[in-house]
């Protein structure tokens, strides 16, 4: 039994008590401890799309390790590296690994964005590799968790029907009767909503409308580069925090300085807070996700809710009892400074 004391949660001062890696009691005890000097307590970040970090890539096959002590450092506790588009034989290879053995940060599977996604809409993924869902080929990939797809694709529709992971929808140019059918379908999700799809117009709803109706998650990357202070708000009012996802998007170049990276076999630039391809369009995000609950704060999104969206929304998505500080619930959760910096990770009872 493990005693995690004065902990500042909810703006109230309590000791949290783990056994076994989960959280067994959130109250008072006698007994001794690790005292938390009445530091606030939120429960870990949950990534549920990030390429890569701290100069690595998920695509680099060697880097898992090494991604989740960065993602550890950085307040997100449990994560699903997500692949770019590519052969087939090469996403089996880099799935084919034991996702329990890492030190730092949980993976909970992986996130294939692609190949099954519409060129039109490709957003930084490399055209060579895409192609219509084949379901036979997917069901020989490992460990996956989650995949994005573009429902307007041939087969497409089958594929969902099938898949026995987390669908969701994304780079694709579906009108909104599509969308509709792809959910009904059993796609629960929407990739990175509003970017690599159609735009809300008034005759043609498309996706965005169409996850709005059906009340569907959505993805938010909240770096104040992909969408703008006012569309975030929007997305809260229309979504609430029970549906939307905060995520990172990041790429290698996360926790770096400028310069150039690569990014699925093509050239990134990083300069500031954006990184591009040489067309000028968006590769991912250089934000970790604390940085996104940060911005999502600033823009007007409650803090209470804006660390939700990146916990307790992600672990319902997937179906887990993390994300929340509650008995019963995974002792994953972070501890903060006044300027909501991370001061200790504890991953399952344990600091990192």
């Amino acid at each position: 039994m493990k005693h995690y004391k004065n902990a500042c949660l909810n703006g109230e001062i309590c000791d949290i008590s783990v056994d076994g890696g989960i959280i067994v009691n959130i109250g008072k005890t006698e007994e001794g401890g690790i005292d938390l000097c009445g530091a606030r307590v939120e429960a870990g970040l949950i990534d549920i799309h990030t390429h890569g970090c701290d100069g690595s890539d998920t695509m680099d096959g060697d880097s898992l390790e090494k991604m989740a002590a960065f993602h550890a450092r950085n307040g997100v506790t449990s994560w699903l590296p997500t692949t770019m588009s590519a052969d087939i034989d090469r996403l089996r290879t880099l799935t084919d690994v034991d996702i329990s053995q890492y030190a730092g940060s949980n993976i909970l599977g992986f996130h294939l964005e692609g190949p099954f996604i519409n060129e039109k809409y490709k957003g930084a993924q490399n055209s060579d590799f895409i192609q219509d869902p084949d379901f036979k080929s997917f069901e020989k990939i490992k460990n996956v968790r989650m995949v994005t797809v573009a429902p307007e694709l041939c087969r497409a529709t089958e594929f969902i029907k099938k898949c026995k992971c987390l669908v969701s929808i994304g780079h694709t140019s579906a009108d909104y009767d599509t969308t509709v059918k792809a959910i009904d379908s059993g796609a629960v999700c929407i990739t990175h909503i509003f970017n690599a799809m159609p735009p809300l117009h008034h005759r043609n709803p498309s996706v965005i409308g169409a996850a709005s109706d059906k009340n569907i998650y959505v993805q938010v990357i909240c770096d104040g580069v992909h969408l703008h202070p006012a569309t975030i708000r929007i997305l809260y009012k229309i979504f609430g925090a029970e549906k939307m996802v905060l995520i990172s998007d990041s790429m290698r170049a996360t926790g770096l300085s400028d310069g150039t990276y690569e990014l699925g076999g093509q050239i990134v630039t990083v300069k500031g807070c954006q990184a591009r391809l040489a067309d000028g369009a968006l590769a991912g995000s250089v934000s970790p996700l604390l940085s996104c609950v940060k911005k999502a704060i600033e823009f007007g999104i409650p803090e209470k809710d804006a660390f939700k969206m990146a916990s307790a929304s992600p672990a319902r998505l997937l179906g887990i009892k993390k994300g929340e500080l509650k008995v019963g619930f995974d002792a994953d959760f972070i501890v903060l400074d006044s300027n909501l910096n991370v001061v200790k990770t504890v991953i399952g009872g344990d600091e990192f």
